[in-house]
């Protein structure tokens, strides 16, 4: 038959209704009897030619009035190259044909992918520039494997479905593409016809590394590859980092409301890099910890609610700011956490919801599949390609990005079937558990990949039960994270310092009680924005004292700080809480830096300054902070005097600091202190020093101690200790057992 290399009704019919399950079977050059057939989908198209690499050409034949044109390339063989010559109303254009190219994914794509062991799912899936077969442009992979057909999307294609539908790879459920001259900057969403035959909303890329500046909201092709980092110095001594015995002080940053442009326009990356990395640097944090920087559709969500987990938000600019920021950090000596989101998602049209059609990424159970509180969908961490996919998604920031940590958003909502459920709103287990055992396998999984993958590296948890073991290792029954955020450690503190201190008497345990746990985990004390916002009010302006009281509320925040700064612990404060910003934080306006003209607001930014410096100077405040045998209290009942006292030790023979910390704002004169040795003990702190706004009450620098038991200890000294005030002593010339002959200093 002359004819029988012409599309069939029915493949013709499915191509032109973009219901075609396999256009790569039907489009583009094939072998067929008598030669080589070529059949290309264009509409818009007047007239179509195949160009070939010999020279010769070939007029392609309009099947009816439609869009597709079909020809012959009489006694030509397979391979043979060509090019399109596509002609319409405004002229003609070159093109390469996308159903002339082979695959550009694999077998073991498919494998690891169903297996759930892809652990960097982001080099294949996505959109990437690339050479494939010689020629440049983008290839575009996703995961859908109930849909019926996927396309990508874009100004390219006129946003047409039928132009560019994509090969399934039969085994995974991933589609793929590659368009030849396609290239960075291009945005684009996938169109997908659903499992029962529906249009879906276009989606964008669920591994899309860019995105268009909200309201737009669809991904943009962006390349990762080719950045010259310069910290290859910092990322194998990371590697080699105990963060337990390291300092670590934490300045939690919003990124886009950090600072703005006099109009309001946020700053980019580059722009806030120049700024904060000097200003954490004076301020001696040792970490900065984002808020979450992933896409995100609306602002008021801060981020906690992200559409495009591998897509650095378009706010602050391309993605390789963030890169060149977080180098610039860590060549200042400051590492880079970032807070990661794979407890829920929104619902909104373009995002994961029903991806192709089912649920596909969320939980198909709504009692587990869906978070009552945020109206959000909550992934199904019992399916392997969801494990995969945020696994993949995690050390994507650690190795693209080079992020030294995740802070892992709410994790009790993970690990807990009945998590802000009533009776009758969640199933438990079959033996009555309420344990999230697929979320609880995902994050031991997750946490064990990552340590392997990314040394040193930090997995911390915001959790907020009784649930143990969560900075356990995996091999010892626990989630593997390397801290925990001490949740209670922060409500109990916060409750206390809001009270007048006449009231502070009956509320002493509040103080005191984190020390019969504070050993049972790798704990972070956090002040982090949730604590605010909401009407919370500011750390500052939760502190007692009659209006025009000042000097009071002052002398309770510095006193509060240095009491945490004390505490075992690894410590994070919110961006604004070092200066006592007195207004609610809101993503709407930046900080009101104006503040620091006055005295009490740069005097508490002093404190929080000398507060990192002794904390990273003195092993005593950060070597021992996760191990009881760096703790001792001096005092733990002075509940009359509202007086806490307490030694901290580096727990390799080091000098000792004492921790002294007076609640009231009556001076405490002649007070005594049991301490480990007689001798001199150095003031090196005290929050009541006139350089931070305070009075100016002290012990003039020293300390002298007496061979007099005291509170279980072999000396003792009497302190004055001012009022709302701490203060810290470390004994004078001690000798360190096999240790340096270079003391640290305070």
């Amino acid at each position: 038959m002359p004819d029988a290399w012409r599309t069939g009704d029915g493949d013709a019919a499915a191509l032109l209704e973009a219901r075609h399950a396999d256009p790569f079977a039907v489009l583009g050059p094939h072998a067929a009897s008598g030669g080589v057939a070529v059949r290309v989908l264009r509409p818009k198209a007047d007239a179509v030619e195949a160009i070939f690499d010999d020279g010769r050409s070939l007029e392609l034949t309009r099947r009816g009035d439609s869009a597709l044109f079909e020809g012959l390339r009489a006694g030509a063989s397979l391979p043979a190259p060509y090019r399109l010559r596509v002609h319409e109303s405004g002229g003609q254009m070159d093109i390469l044909d996308p159903y002339a190219f082979g695959p550009t994914l694999g077998p073991l794509d498919d494998h690891l992918l169903l297996e759930g062991t892809h652990q960097r799912l982001y080099e294949r899936l996505g959109a990437h520039l690339l050479t494939h077969e010689g020629v440049e442009g983008v290839r575009f992979a996703v995961w859908a494997p109930n849909a019926r057909r996927v396309s990508v999307v874009g100004a390219f294609n006129r946003w047409d479905g039928r132009v560019h539908a994509m090969r399934r790879r039969v085994d995974s459920g991933l589609w793929e593409i590659f368009l030849p001259g396609l290239g960075e900057g291009v945005a684009y969403k996938y169109e997908i016809l659903g499992a029962q035959g529906e249009l879906m909303p276009l989606k964008a890329d669920p591994v899309g590394f860019a995105a268009e500046l909200r309201p737009a909201n669809a991904s943009v092709v962006a390349r990762l590859d080719g950045f010259e980092w310069t910290d290859a110095a910092w990322m194998e001594a990371r590697g080699r980092k105990d963060h337990r015995r390291a300092p670590m002080s934490i300045y939690e940053v919003h990124a886009p409301s950090w600072k703005l442009h006099p109009d309001g326009r946020y700053w980019d990356w580059d722009r806030l890099a120049a700024d904060l990395i000097p200003y954490v640097k004076d301020l001696g944090f040792t970490h900065i910890e984002f808020m979450p920087v992933m896409e995100h559709p609306l602002d008021a969500s801060w981020g906690y609610q992200p559409i495009g987990l591998h897509a650095v938000t378009a706010r602050m600019g391309p993605p390789l700011g963030l890169a060149r920021l977080i180098d610039a950090a860590h060549a200042a000596g400051i590492g880079v956490i970032l807070d990661w989101v794979p407890a829920h998602f929104p619902e909104d049209a373009h995002g994961l919801a029903r991806f192709d059609g089912t649920a596909l990424y969320e939980h198909p159970d709504p009692r587990r599949g869906y978070h009552p509180d945020w109206k959000t969908a909550i992934y199904d961490y019992g399916r392997k390609e969801v494990q995969a996919f945020l696994a993949s998604n995690a050390l994507f920031w650690m190795e693209r990005f080079h992020a030294d940590g995740l802070r892992v958003d709410a994790v009790s909502s993970m690990i807990h079937l009945d998590y802000s459920r009533g009776p009758g709103e969640w199933e438990p287990n079959e033996d009555g558990g309420n344990d999230n055992r697929d979320a609880v396998g995902f994050l031991r999984r997750t946490n064990a990949m990552l340590a392997e993958q990314a040394p040193g590296a930090l997995m911390i948890a915001e959790e907020a039960t009784d649930w143990t073991g969560v900075s356990a290792p995996v091999e010892e029954g626990g989630l593997g994270f390397g801290f925990k955020w001490n949740m209670g450690w922060m409500n109990d503190t916060l409750r206390y310092v809001q009270k007048d201190p006449l009231q502070r008497r009956g509320a002493h345990q509040l103080m005191n009680f984190g020390l019969l746990y504070a050993f049972n985990e790798n704990f972070v004390l956090p002040l982090s924005h949730d604590e605010v916002v909401h009407g919370k009010g500011t750390i500052l302006g939760r502190m007692p004292g009659d209006a025009g009281d000042d000097w009071r509320r002052f002398a309770n925040l510095r006193v509060y700080y240095a009491f945490m700064w004390g505490h075992p612990g690894k410590k994070l404060i919110f961006m604004g809480q070092e200066f006592g910003q007195w207004r609610e934080w809101s993503e709407e306006r930046e900080l009101d830096w104006w503040l620091l003209e006055y005295r009490n607001h740069k005097g508490v930014q002093s404190l929080i300054r000398a507060l990192n410096r002794l904390h990273r100077e003195i092993p005593a405040l950060h070597a021992a902070d996760t191990r009881s045998e760096g703790f001792a209290w001096i005092d733990a009942d002075d509940a009359d005097r509202s007086v806490l006292s307490w030694l901290r030790f580096d727990g390799e023979g080091g000098p000792p600091v004492a921790v002294l910390c007076n609640f009231t704002p009556i001076p405490r004169v002649d007070a005594l202190i049991g301490l480990p040795r007689a001798g001199l003990w150095r003031e090196v702190l005290n929050t009541d020093a006139e350089a931070y706004g305070g009075s100016g009450q002290g012990n003039l620098g020293l300390v002298t101690a007496v061979a007099k038991p005291a509170f279980g200890q072999p000396a003792s000294a009497k302190v004055l200790l001012p009022p709302l005030a701490t203060i810290y002593l470390v004994a004078d010339a001690w000798e360190t057992p096999d240790a340096s002959p270079e003391e640290p200093h305070a």
